[in-house]
């Protein structure tokens, strides 16, 4: 693809990953000083909608993310084809299509980041026990490193599930996208997302959400939580209390 920004500048490829970068610094202080505060005043609700209806919205998202790239995948397959640059070398005859048109699945992604990371870390902390706050929210960075083992489990599932009835030996085989089915596989990976959706919600339905009072383990536990709650002046007092 092309990767151009000004007659002489083009955007080294390793640096492609700024891109969602920018949007994630450009978005995050805009959902929390606009998106957060509007959903406030429709619902009502402290944090304008609740965790695992943050975090819905970012699973849907991310079906949407995967879709778009898909199309996007399209539309550069029909320009390599167009151009009869199919098997021609990247760095030597790149694409006459922007790099940039990758903009709108990154942009969905981040979005969808941005409400299922902050959604899950609020949930984790606001539900776990005291004891275990912070090691609840490292839940968070396991599932995502689980993701990342998964997708190559996936990519080989795929490739020797579609070796026999693609030119290219898979799906994903190969080095040349022109010639793979990578739209094929974003679609998939959109389907599998759906479906995770529909899981996500049948146990997100069945949550009742732990009051602030039933949050220790134990009755000591709690005690220290009403402690914590006390005013300052209060817990002096007490404190005075015991060393008398």
């Amino acid at each position: 693809m092309d990767r151009r920004i000004t007659k002489h500048f083009h955007i080294p490829a390793a640096s492609l990953g700024i891109i969602p970068i920018v949007f994630i610094i450009v978005l995050i202080p805009v959902y929390d000083r606009f998106v957060i505060p509007f959903l406030r005043r429709i619902t009502g609700h402290p944090y304008g909608i609740t965790h695992l209806q943050r975090i819905g919205i970012g699973i849907v998202l991310n079906c949407l993310s995967t879709a778009v790239a898909g199309i996007v995948e399209v539309k550069r397959e029909e320009v390599a084809r167009k151009h009869n640059r199919v098997d021609s070398i990247p760095l030597i005859q790149p694409l006459p299509i922007s790099v940039f048109w990758l903009s709108f699945q990154y942009f969905v992604a981040v979005v969808a980041d941005v409400f299922s990371y902050v959604g899950l870390l609020e949930f984790y902390y606001s539900q776990a026990p005291r004891g275990i706050k912070s090691l609840s929210t490292c839940f968070l960075w396991v599932s995502i490193a689980l993701g990342y083992y998964l997708s190559t489990v996936t990519v080989n599932i795929v490739n020797n599930a579609t070796k026999n009835i693609t030119s290219s030996r898979g799906w994903l085989a190969g080095n040349n996208l022109n010639r793979n089915r990578l739209n094929l596989f974003y679609w998939l990976l959109s389907i599998l997302s759906f479906l995770n959706f529909l899981v996500y919600l049948f146990l997100a339905m069945r949550y009742k959400y732990m009051p602030l009072a039933q949050k220790g383990t134990s009755t000591s536990t709690n005690k220290v939580s009403n402690e914590d709650n006390k005013e300052p002046e209060d817990v002096e007092v007490h404190m005075g209390e015991v060393m008398e």
